[in-house]
């Protein structure tokens, strides 16, 4: 159901096989429609959302448009929300999850970019204007990730750019840690889509994210596929939005959060890492995820982890099927691995990687 505009989008379609990804120097046009879509997928997201969309019409840059995907709410988070024509309201009736949400949300548009926001993340009142100055400076990256910092305590960082080591784990660069002074800028492994821009042909050649994570590590595994393609990931220091984080799943440490992301990552490596470097990654993966289910503050949650690396490792079929398509057509390992998180205690501190 849609609030603004008639029929409902068709969700991204996979790619075509005979169609050849675009290039970073391919031009783009801004003549036209506006240059970005922002895309937003609310799930009860209470007041967060409201505040969420002040912030984006309170943008310095406002030649956008909006597009907020309800996925079955009931707490009333869509009811007073600002008045703009700029925004529209998809209602999907149903939880379709955050990759699906997006893709509904993406489909049939014509700007060059598309930006996702999360409903509980607080852009800064020049947050898009900066990353279409970032996309001008950075003309060889096709996709840029945004500063983070936590909502309750903005001296922290939520996230300076998405790490990924060859051990098979992920994680937000600098998560929970105090932001640093200067903040850094650079090349990144990948992207949050709590507030991500990328160009719209190369997310709609690479197919969109993948619906069957439903939710958590679909942005680092579209960021995983749009690697081995060749494009490049540029992670802003001056674009800066506030997040709460995980605001409608209950918590980073929720047993949904933990299920999913868990269970996700084995999806990521299964479709991903090039063939050099899984050797590294099937040699250490279970021997650093028993280890971190020692660490786990609730012991419940160890069975949370068990059970989704259980389902992980049950469900690879399809994903390791896709990997063949995947690897065939990818860019030399070398260019994956300078990018890869190799330092242990990178991982064990969460810190960020930029190159």
């Amino acid at each position: 159901m849609r609030d603004r505009i008639g029929a409902t989008r068709n969700p991204v379609t996979s790619v075509d096989p005979e169609f050849s990804l675009p290039t970073a120097d391919d031009p783009i046009s801004l003549a036209g429609p506006p240059p970005i879509r922002v895309m937003i997928v609310n799930y009860n997201g209470g007041t967060d959302l409201a505040r969420c969309v002040e912030a984006l019409l309170a943008q310095t840059m406002p030649d956008f448009e909006a597009v907020i995907v309800d996925n079955g709410s009931i707490d009333g988070s869509l009811d007073g929300l600002p008045a703009d024509p700029r925004v529209t309201v998809l209602r999907m009736g149903k939880n379709l999850g955050f990759a699906a949400g997006n893709n509904q949300a993406a489909a049939g548009a014509a700007t060059p970019w598309l930006v996702m926001l999360n409903p509980d993340a607080f852009p800064a009142p020049d947050w898009l204007e900066l990353l279409l100055d970032e996309a001008a400076l950075h003309g060889d990256c096709v996709a840029f990730g945004s500063t983070q910092v936590m909502s309750a305590d903005p001296g922290k960082a939520d996230g300076l750019g998405d790490c990924f080591s060859p051990y098979g784990f992920a994680w937000r660069g600098g998560c929970r840690k105090p932001l640093p002074v200067p903040v850094p800028a650079g090349e990144s492994f990948a992207a949050c889509a709590a507030a991500m821009m990328i160009r719209r042909d190369w997310f709609e050649k690479l197919g969109g994210f993948d619906e069957r994570f439903f939710c958590y590590g679909e942005d680092v595994d579209l960021c995983f596929r749009l690697r081995l393609a060749g494009g490049r990931i540029w992670q802003s220091n001056r674009a800066r939005v506030a997040h709460v984080g995980s605001a409608t799943s209950g918590g980073a440490h929720s047993s949904f959060s933990l299920y999913h992301g868990y269970r996700n990552q084995i999806w990521v490596i299964a479709k991903n890492m090039p063939g050099p470097i899984l050797p590294v990654t099937i040699f250490t993966y279970l021997p650093l995820l028993l280890l971190r289910c020692l660490l786990l503050k609730r012991p419940g949650m160890i069975w949370v982890v068990l059970k989704a690396t259980f389902d992980g490792l049950t469900g690879l079929a399809p994903f390791w099927a896709d990997r063949a398509e995947l690897q065939k057509t990818r860019v030399g390992a070398f260019r994956i691995a300078r990018v890869l998180s190799w330092s242990p205690m990178a991982l064990i501190k969460r810190r960020a990687k930029l190159v």
